[in-house]
């Protein structure tokens, strides 16, 4: 028999007693709470796990994220290099945890790891995210019954508590000293391997990020045009496909044109 109740926060615990089973969740609207209820009694009845695991036999939340990069990876999505780390981070901090034992605390627990390691409210919301991505995912995808309400009020608990919100604005660009100092100090580590300096002067000259500066082949730039392919520029509503021609000017103090025929000629 399903119990459902209503907490001051507004919340809706519900806790479903049957045959011997017991198993509870917490939702944000009656109706949720209502309607999984019904869909755990039903399980029971039929002799079925309450809580099943349908993705390929997923337990933890480690085979749930191993299973979300296998679902990306088989619709041709790449997976970035920010969020692959963030991945692995996850698979080796929460990666054992048994999905049934992943409720509001051990998340809440998991923010406040994060944030005594030096993240800050960004990354750790975004830790969060992913966390919640990877369960709606194996439910869309995959048929597996999980609740993401833990790890919705786990995410107003670290709201609340100042570690999970927007980073601090930006309210000052690098000196010229604090550059020539930090191209410097790079140029002169003999076990320095990549143009550093090169890179960091090109990132001033086109405002460009690490990554797509690295993606930048000899094809993409016209050196009678002093134009620049940037390939799959960051876009928030497209992850792909966000291609953009540049001109290469020089109003920074470097020239961006130059850099890239200096680029030629030391490779």
């Amino acid at each position: 028999m399903a119990t459902v109740t209503r907490l001051k926060s507004g919340s809706w615990p519900v806790q479903v007693r049957r045959k011997g089973k017991y198993v509870n969740g917490t939702f944000r609207r009656r109706k949720d709470a209502e309607e999984w209820a019904l869909e755990i009694e039903r399980r029971i009845d039929r002799g079925e796990p309450a809580l099943p695991c349908a993705g390929h036999g997923a337990k933890t939340l480690g085979d749930l994220t191993r299973l979300h990069r296998e679902d990306l990876q088989e619709v041709g999505k790449p997976i970035g290099r920010s969020k692959a780390a963030s991945l692995a981070m996850l698979e080796r901090r929460l990666g054992r945890v048994r999905l049934g034992d992943l409720d509001r605390q051990r998340v809440i627990d998991f923010g406040k790891g994060r944030a005594c390691e030096g993240a800050g409210p960004v990354a750790v919301g975004i830790d969060i995210g992913y966390i919640k991505t990877i369960l709606s995912d194996a439910a869309a995808v995959h048929g597996v019954i999980l609740s993401t309400e833990p790890v919705s009020q786990a995410r107003i608990a670290l709201t609340r508590l100042g570690l999970v919100g927007r980073g601090d604005e930006r309210d000052r660009r690098p000196t010229q000293d604090e550059l020539d100092q930090l191209i410097s100090t790079l140029g002169a580590n003999p076990l320095q391997q990549i143009p550093m300096g090169r890179i960091i002067r090109f990132a001033v000259a086109t405002a460009m990020r690490q990554d797509e500066i690295c993606r930048v082949e000899w094809t993409d730039f016209d050196p009678v045009k002093r134009m620049l392919l940037i390939r799959d520029r960051k876009d928030p509503r497209r992850k792909s496909g966000n291609n953009q021609r540049i001109p290469l000017l020089d109003v920074s103090g470097y020239d961006a044109a130059e850099i890239i025929h200096e680029q030629g000629e030391l490779s």
